[in-house]
C-alpha cells in the first residue's frame, strides 16, 4: 500500500511540473521511434536491430557481475555504436530521408512548372503513353515506362541509354519491340520526354509480392518504392497494364481507365501548386494593406 501512496504521489508531483511543451517533446519523440520501427520492421535491418539490444543486455550484465575485459570490450563497441549505425542502417536511413523529402512538407518546398504550354506538352506526353501502352497490350509486348516526378532519378538514368525525344507511339513502339536492344530495361519519362531507355530498375523487397508476377513487375514495385516515380507496366504473358506507386501495385488497366489515372495524378499536382500559389499571394497581398 506505501508501494503505490508513494508511487502516487510521485505522479502528482511529476504532473503538477508538466507543460505543454513536455507534451509536444514527448509525441514527437513516440512518434520518430515509431516511425523508425515501422520502417526497419519488414526488412534486415530489424534483425540487426535485435542484435544490438542483445549486446546493450550483455553489457549491463557484464558491468553488473563485474566482467572487466567483457564489459571494457562492449564499452569499446559502444563508443563507435553511432558510426556504426550510420554504416548499419545506411539504406533504411536513405528511404526514411526520401520519404521525409515526399512529405506535404517536401512537396510545399518545390517547385513546379505549370505554364500552358507545360501543360499542354503533359497532357500530349500522357496521350502518347496511354496509346502506346494500349497497343503493346494488344499484341503482348512487355514494356515498363517510368515517370520521373519531385524524387530525381539519375542514377537510374545512367544505367541507360540516353534519347531524349518526344513522346509517340512509333518511338515507344520501337523500342519496346522484341528485337530492340533496349527493350528489355524501362523508359525514362522526364519533364514529358523520353528521357531515357534501357534503364536497369532496382526490384522490390518486398516477400509479400505474389510469386505469379515477374521482374518488369518487381522493378516497377521497387522503383515506386524508393521513389515517388510513377511506373506502367505492360505484361509480356498476359498483356494486363498495372500501375506501381508508392509500393503499391494496381492491376487490369483499359486505355480509359489509364488515361483517366494518370490525368488524376499530374494534373492534381498542378491544381495543389496553383491553391498554394494563390494562398501565398493572398498573405502577401495581406501584408501590403
Amino acid at each position: 500500500m506505501d508501494f503505490i501512496t508513494n508511487n502516487w504521489s510521485s505522479f502528482i508531483s511529476l504532473m503538477k511540473t508538466f507543460s505543454i511543451s513536455d507534451f509536444f517533446d514527448i509525441a514527437i519523440t513516440s512518434f520518430i521511434i515509431y516511425s523508425f520501427i515501422k520502417l526497419i520492421r519488414e526488412t534486415r535491418a530489424s534483425q540487426l536491430v535485435k542484435g544490438i539490444l542483445i549486446l546493450t543486455i550483455a553489457y549491463f550484465l557484464s558491468y553488473q557481475l563485474k566482467f572487466v575485459m567483457l564489459s571494457n570490450l562492449l564499452n569499446k563497441f559502444f563508443e563507435f555504436a553511432v558510426i556504426t549505425v550510420l554504416v548499419v542502417f545506411q539504406p533504411e536511413l536513405r528511404r526514411a530521408l526520401e520519404q521525409i523529402g515526399r512529405s506535404k512538407i517536401g512537396k510545399h518546398l518545390g517547385y513546379y512548372k505549370n505554364s500552358f504550354s507545360d501543360l499542354q506538352d503533359t497532357k500530349s506526353c500522357i496521350n502518347s503513353v496511354v496509346d502506346a501502352v494500349t497497343i503493346l497490350q494488344k499484341t503482348k509486348t512487355g514494356a515498363l515506362i517510368i515517370f520521373e516526378r519531385e524524387t530525381k532519378l539519375g542514377d537510374i538514368i545512367d544505367t541507360g541509354t540516353t534519347i531524349n525525344a518526344i513522346p509517340s507511339v512509333s518511338i515507344i513502339g520501337n523500342i519496346f519491340f522484341n528485337k530492340a536492344p533496349l527493350h528489355d530495361g524501362a523508359v525514362i519519362v522526364r519533364d514529358d520526354m523520353i528521357y531515357a531507355a534501357g534503364c536497369v530498375l532496382p526490384l522490390t523487397k518486398n516477400k509479400s509480392v505474389s510469386i505469379d508476377l515477374g521482374t518488369r513487375h518487381r522493378a516497377a514495385l521497387g522503383i515506386s518504392e524508393i521513389s515517388d516515380a510513377v511506373a506502367v507496366v505492360v505484361s509480356e504473358e498476359t498483356g494486363i497494364i498495372s500501375i506501381a506507386i508508392n509500393g503499391v501495385l494496381t492491376r487490369n488497366y483499359t486505355k480509359e481507365h489509364l488515361k483517366n489515372k494518370l490525368d488524376d495524378i499530374f494534373f492534381k499536382e498542378v491544381e495543389e501548386f496553383d491553391f498554394r500559389k494563390q494562398v501565398i499571394k493572398s498573405i502577401r497581398r495581406i501584408k501590403k494593406q
